[in-house]
């Protein structure tokens, strides 16, 4: 008799192993078996030879011991080919009579044998399904900017909610002692084993309790893990070990900033970390003007001595090259952190295209979205004339259709007056429609129904496409630049990607070939932005008087465009052509 639970969740599985021997005992003494031994085992089946007691059994039965195997069902004996294989091949032996469960007998038939080998499949089937479902419910986790994990210390994951679903929360006992002694480390008067010290003794921090573990003392190889590990300034690591880190949305418990200080105050030890890659939002849309490569980038860290003031790159050095101070001994060090986009100069190695810092691409890309932004007022604006002009196409089709029905109504009935002229009594020798008139009207007829009667291209869904791309390019014109000044990499590379195409980097200037969209409101912008003012659509009058400084403006604005209706013209016009095209690309598509 053999009887097994997993290793995995003994909480769940405490009562598994009796459950099965309640079963499998009654089964012995109703069909008089004799069992030579109870075995029980606490094992994963997963793999092939990991199981003591399943092996041990195994040679007993080579060895002559026992002839039977009596199981609560095959899964509890093999879950993996190698296991289900040995005991087909006891039975291909003569050594392994039967199996016996409490719905079913396996004997040493062909049939017998298949179903065992496809009981056994299918509980390995089940196993790689939960394992495949497992990761990509992890991924998706990790896509959500959620950690997939027990959470790191001064966390913890928020049970209240279902597996998969669980967010990261604070730990309100340990949250705040972390962070403190983050504090420290970051003042630069506290070394990590006197942190531990004053964690451990003087504040008593203990470990999150779990059901095994855990209400001891912090370990100093935890409290290393705790200053190198990225989750505390708001990214992770997914998978462990990959290089691949993921922004998080849990709430940071310090800078980047901060982060990489302690990493330079650790020395050598805290400087490995996993490479950024994601950090830079602009490669692989830009190329080079010079020699038509990828633009790449690079993050420089440098730190300005305290004592000497010299800079110099802190990642592998722990003392300054002209003072010999350590960093850790450095009285206020000034720690600065670049980012360099250049060419990658793999087409061309010679590439003499000097590198840009990020801060001044993104004023260059912050200067080109000011070219086409719009205020709120002109957005309104604009929305209300594109349902205007939406609604004048809706009502136009309308008017088409209409007409279209009209016209194959009345090729009908002349198709059918046709017939009717053709087969009347009166035309018996044909000398009101002869054959040939008849066969040539009829031929003009069925092609003009057949051209009428089909049914329009839906213009009202290519319509309705239009006006929401067209809202969104005076959207996107009214709030691109505020979103891309206060939004992270990923909103960033969004926003560039949006705005124009073939994007070229030259002398340290970028080029932005604007999309059309934004190519006609940009022309529209140049040509009438005033040197002050902002183009706006006229107001309403109003009864109320209006201020000297009120009055000069408007007249200012007045002398300079000339006509406010004349604007009005151009910037209706303008929205117009912005809808059109959009209506052109839905009805190409």
């Amino acid at each position: 008799m053999y009887c097994r639970k997993s290793t995995e969740a003994d909480d769940r599985q405490a009562l598994s192993i009796e459950s099965q021997k309640a079963e499998l005992e009654p089964i012995a003494a109703r069909d008089c078996l004799v069992v030579c031994d109870r075995l029980e085992e606490a094992a994963s089946a997963k793999l092939g030879g990991t199981r003591p007691v399943f092996t041990e059994m195994v040679k007993r039965i080579k060895s002559g011991e026992a002839n039977g195997i009596l199981c609560w069902h095959p899964n509890r004996l093999s879950r993996n080919a190698t296991d289900a294989a040995a005991l087909v091949d006891l039975m291909d032996q003569g050594r392994l009579l039967e199996i016996r469960t409490p719905g079913q007998v396996f004997r040493n038939t062909p049939g017998d044998k298949f179903l065992l080998t496809l009981f056994c499949s299918q509980a390995k089937l089940e196993n790689d399904n939960k394992g495949v479902d497992v990761k990509r419910g992890l991924r998706a986790k990790v896509h959500l900017g959620w950690y997939p994990g027990v959470a790191p210390m001064g966390y913890l994951n928020d049970k209240t909610k279902n597996p998969g679903e669980r967010e990261l929360v604070t730990d309100p006992e340990r949250f705040a002692v972390v962070k403190r002694m983050w504090q420290l480390m970051l003042s630069g008067n506290h070394t990590p084993p006197r942190v531990l010290k004053l964690a451990n003794e003087e504040w008593g921090f203990r470990t999150r309790r779990t059901k095994k573990q855990g209400g001891n003392p912090l370990s100093m190889s935890a409290l290393y893990h705790i200053f190198h590990n990225p989750f505390y300034y708001g990214w992770f690591e997914y998978p462990g070990g990959s290089g691949h880190l993921h922004e998080g949305k849990h709430e940071p418990m310090v800078t980047k900033e901060e982060f990489d200080r302690v990493q330079a105050l650790l020395g050598r030890a805290g400087n490995p970390r996993p490479s950024q890659h994601h950090h830079f939002p602009f490669t692989g849309l830009i190329r080079c003007g010079a020699c038509a490569g990828m633009i790449t980038a690079e993050e420089k860290q440098q730190i300005m001595c305290g004592a000497c003031r010299f800079k110099f790159a802190y990642r592998h050095r722990d003392t300054c090259p002209r003072c010999k101070v350590a960093v850790r001994d450095m009285a206020k060090p000034l720690f600065l952190r670049y980012t360099y986009y250049h060419c990658a100069k793999r087409s061309k190695a010679k590439c003499q295209q000097r590198s840009v810092e990020a801060r001044e691409l993104e004023r260059q890309i912050e200067d080109q979205l000011g070219q086409i932004q719009v205020s709120a007022s002109f957005k309104e604006w604009a929305f209300k004339y594109l349902h205007e002009i939406h609604a004048e196409e809706i009502n136009a089709a309308r008017h088409v259709n209409r007409t279209r029905d009209k016209t194959y109504a009345d090729c009908l009935k002349r198709l059918e007056n046709l017939v009717r002229l053709k087969t009347s009594p009166e035309n018996a020798d044909g000398s009101l429609l002869s054959d040939a008139e008849y066969s040539k009207q009829r031929q003009e007829f069925l092609q003009e129904k057949v051209k009428f009667g089909q049914s329009p291209q839906d213009g009202k869904l290519q319509a309705e496409a239009a006006l929401k791309q067209s809202e969104a390019a005076f959207e996107f014109a009214h709030s691109a630049r505020s979103k891309f000044a206060q939004g992270d990499f990923q909103m960033k590379r969004e926003i560039l990607a949006t705005i124009g195409s073939n994007l070229i980097l030259t002398d340290k200037k970028l080029i932005i070939e604007a999309k059309k969209t934004f190519f006609m409101l940009d022309k529209f912008m140049s040509a009438n932005r005033l040197e002050n003012t902002r183009i706006e659509p006229r107001k309403h009058r109003s009864t109320e008087p209006r201020s000297a400084s009120f009055d000069t403006g408007f007249r200012t604005r007045l002398r300079d465009v000339k006509d406010v209706r004349t604007c009005e013209r151009k910037m209706r016009k303008l929205a117009k052509q912005i809808y059109l095209y959009f209506r052109k690309c839905s009805t190409d598509d």
